[in-house]
């Protein structure tokens, strides 16, 4: 569309200035996400040791953002298809930018858990508007490349994100960390307010799903709850709490199929190719967070990485994300995604096996690099075929709530692995600043992502054909 919203965009090329300036504005808004959640994961331990925080909630501290995230994303594409994709980006940028300041100034774990919710409602507005601006506003054939030209990019701020983050922590304060982001939201509106073109679905409009909404967020906070409670303590609270997560479930699917204008409709799961491709998204996603957070703990607490040292050893792996994303979507456009989200999770799964072993009892090199490599190069295979297949299997005029979908499951994902694999592998309490104690969980985490990522890659064979990228415009 026009900046007044009253015409849609017709098939940008992405190497034209308007193209450029659309990839500029949604890669500075994904890119302060995604430097705000590498820095996250690597200041976790800082910050435990600054507020005295337990591991419960160091896992809150994380999912306190990736649940509002996971749970409002679905709302946020639905507002921005609605009013315009655009106007709720930049309401979502400027929402985050302000929780970020409010986490900088937090003085306990439960201001900081709270200032985290705010953010990911933030980033429940800003997050599917980057894809779903790009998959609107570009010709079919520039779509693919264009979302693997933004991994890449948007990649840079992970690769920037353990460095820095890590550098501010060890020269200054973890709070350095979120208040960055008031700076670069800053230049993100300017952009964007003066670059970049609305668009919206054009069709009827009928009232939000707002029962749905609720019943999705209640869901997904009560299974978490119940699954972080569990490690921290058990008890009647986690049985009420698993009780009320089955419940809300429950309803919240009988919602979405019976009322007239649902949240999530039920029709974008007919077709294979979209659900197998959220169905692979949540596989890859939540082995991708439960090893990136365990890695993370075990280099520092194990290992006396300091948290710069902790951020530059995962720099392969970003590395390779970030200069091979582009080719991933080209390759993709050009044979098909099949082979690629097949490999990739493959890949990325013998990486982390490769890393099952990391005791400090070799160097760097031998130790961490290897498997880092092949985490990178999986997941270069992996993120832009994946994230255009799912964009390509849904119809034009739902890119915002097929982008939403799709985040919210990786987000999901995530969440929920984070929630149960200290469960799963008996740790709680303070027991992730004693080494022996972690390095045992550390060991059974990784062999359970590890074969995370393998299903991933498994459901990808048996669900995604190649020409779903040539099916968007249905």
């Amino acid at each position: 569309m026009t900046g007044d919203g009253s015409s849609a965009p017709s098939g940008l090329a992405l190497g034209t200035a308007p193209g450029r300036w659309l990839v500029t504005a949604t890669v500075l808004a994904s890119g302060m996400a995604f430097l705000d959640a590498t820095a996250v994961q690597v200041a976790l331990p800082t910050i435990g040791r600054d507020l005295g925080a337990s591991l419960s909630d160091l896992q809150w501290i994380i999912n306190g953002y990736t649940l509002p995230l996971a749970a409002l994303i679905l709302l946020g594409g639905s507002l921005g298809d609605r009013y315009g994709r655009r106007r709720v980006f930049l309401v979502g940028v400027a929402w985050f930018a302000a929780a970020s300041l409010l986490c900088g100034l937090a003085q306990t774990p439960g201001q900081l858990i709270a200032a985290r919710a705010l953010q990911g409602v933030g980033g429940a507005l800003l997050t599917p508007g980057s894809l779903a601006l790009i998959q609107a506003s570009f010709r079919p054939d520039d779509r693919a490349p264009a979302i693997g030209v933004w991994s890449s990019l948007s990649g840079v701020a992970g690769l920037v994100g353990p460095f820095l983050g890590g550098a501010l922590i060890d020269l200054a304060s973890w709070r350095l960390v979120f208040l960055l982001n008031v700076p670069l939201a800053a230049v993100v509106v300017v952009v964007a307010g003066r670059h970049v073109p609305e668009s919206r679905d054009p069709g009827p409009h009928g009232r939000f799903d707002v029962a749905g909404a609720v019943l999705g967020a209640v869901a997904l906070g009560a299974l978490t709850y119940a699954l972080i409670t569990a490690g921290a303590r058990g008890g009647t609270d986690v049985v009420a709490a698993a009780v009320v997560a089955v419940v809300t479930g429950v309803l919240f699917v009988a919602r979405e199929r019976w009322t007239a204008e649902p949240m999530l409709p039920p029709r974008l799961f007919a077709d294979r190719q979209f659900t197998g491709a959220n169905l692979a998204t949540l596989a890859v996603y939540g082995a991708l967070g439960g090893s990136s957070l365990f890695i993370v703990l075990q280099l520092q607490e194990v290992l006396g990485y300091g948290a710069t040292a902790a951020g530059a050893a995962t720099l392969p792996t970003i590395l390779l994300i970030t200069l091979l994303s582009p080719r991933a979507g080209a390759l993709a456009t050009r044979i098909g995604p099949r082979l690629p989200m097949t490999l990739g999770p493959l890949v990325t799964a013998a990486g982390t096996l490769l890393l099952v072993g990391l005791d400090g009892s070799s160097p760097y090199w031998l130790e961490v690099l290897p498997g880092a490599v092949l985490q990178g190069l999986g997941m270069a295979l992996t993120v832009a075929p994946l994230t255009a297949s799912v964009l390509g299997a849904a119809p034009d005029a739902l890119a915002g709530v097929a982008s939403g979908v799709n985040n919210a499951v990786a987000r999901a994902a995530s969440l929920l692995t984070i929630a149960a694999l200290p469960v799963a592998v008996g740790l709680s309490g303070a027991d992730y600043a004693d080494p022996e104690a972690l390095t045992d969980g550390y060991r059974a985490a990784m062999v359970l992502c590890a074969g995370l990522f393998a299903v991933g890659g498994a459901v990808a064979w048996a669900t995604i054909r190649n020409d779903v990228l040539r099916a968007s415009s249905h």
